[in-house]
């Protein structure tokens, strides 16, 4: 019988779920702690002190969360302009609660031995429709 070995995947984002719909339930403020000095990281630079950055990612605060098994992207605005966030699963440092500092912190080594997706998808910038005409209008027919 030959061994072999399974390599299984990262459990940060599974856990990231979690905390962050635990948070939430509660009626806490989730804090995500992000490391932004790692490829790909795409956030509001000049928030960022000694490579790091705290995003709130209260419900009403970010439109469109998604947590998925490689990054966590939202849109919120700062300073009142809108912005585009993509943080690598690997990026992500910690998920707490604002209020009691309760989540969870996660060892910035987990990844080290993890094989980088060849094809990181980065999000796409999505302009606003008043400033990029649409190509063709819609148009409606009637089938009989």
């Amino acid at each position: 019988m030959s061994e072999q070995t399974i390599e299984l995947t990262p459990t940060r984002p599974y856990l990231a779920r979690a905390i962050y719909e635990w948070i939430c339930d509660n009626k806490l403020t989730p804090y995500l702690l992000v490391d932004a000095t790692q490829p790909h990281t795409d956030v509001p630079q000049q928030f960022v002190k000694d490579g790091q950055i705290v995003l709130n990612i209260v419900p009403h605060a970010v439109h469109q969360l998604l947590i998925t098994n490689d990054a966590i992207t939202f849109s919120a605005r700062f300073g009142g302009v809108s912005k585009n966030i993509y943080v690598p699963i690997q990026a992500v440092l910690g998920l707490y609660a604002r209020e009691n500092g309760q989540g969870l912190f996660f060892d910035p080594e987990e990844y080290a031995n993890v094989t980088p997706a060849e094809n990181v998808i980065e999000p796409e910038v999505q302009e606003s429709t008043e400033t990029t005409p649409s190509k063709k209008k819609p148009t409606l027919r009637i089938l009989d």
